[in-house]
């Protein structure tokens, strides 16, 4: 038996899809982060608000580090069942795998925000979403993520 053609333990395939999922999942963090950061200061532009350059980008690597830690964990919550859903589609249909995976990816971030949403004290969690232009700005950025780790993973 020619052991380049052993199917990988059900062990080793997860731990080869980990590392692309957990790059996947930061892309998407930090995207969502940096969207709802100049989000919120383009709001304040608009109000009259002068944001030197310098602010900005000192506002986004504070967000990226006090903000994206906690939309990793909400993007987590959503692409769980999500990404588990698609991947055992894809099985059914392989050609699909990869928009069925950056689907999963957007829908599931939206359904985990629109969840915090309805627990949120405030009217919503993160402003950026609050109308449709700023939920799929961050939406995209889940997306571009569900197409990435299809890609990485493609041939596992």
């Amino acid at each position: 038996m020619n052991s380049s053609h052993v199917t990988p333990s059900p062990h080793q395939r997860w731990t080869r899809h980990l590392v692309p999922l957990l790059l996947a999942w930061l892309l998407a963090a930090v995207w969502g982060s940096v969207v709802q950061t100049h989000w919120n200061l383009q709001a304040l532009v608009e109000l009259g608000v002068d944001i030197p350059a310098a602010e900005r980008a000192r506002t986004t690597w504070q967000d990226l580090i006090g903000f994206a830690p906690v939309y990793a964990g909400i993007l987590a919550a959503g692409w769980l069942p999500a990404l588990a859903l698609a991947t055992f589609l894809a099985r059914r249909w392989p050609a699909w795998r990869s928009p069925l995976l950056a689907a999963a990816a957007g829908a599931g971030m939206v359904a985990a925000v629109r969840c915090v949403d309805a627990v949120a004290p405030m009217p919503v969690f993160i402003d950026a979403t609050r109308h449709l232009p700023g939920l799929l700005a961050m939406a995209a950025g889940a997306v571009i993520a569900g197409l990435l780790y299809a890609r990485l993973t493609g041939h596992s």
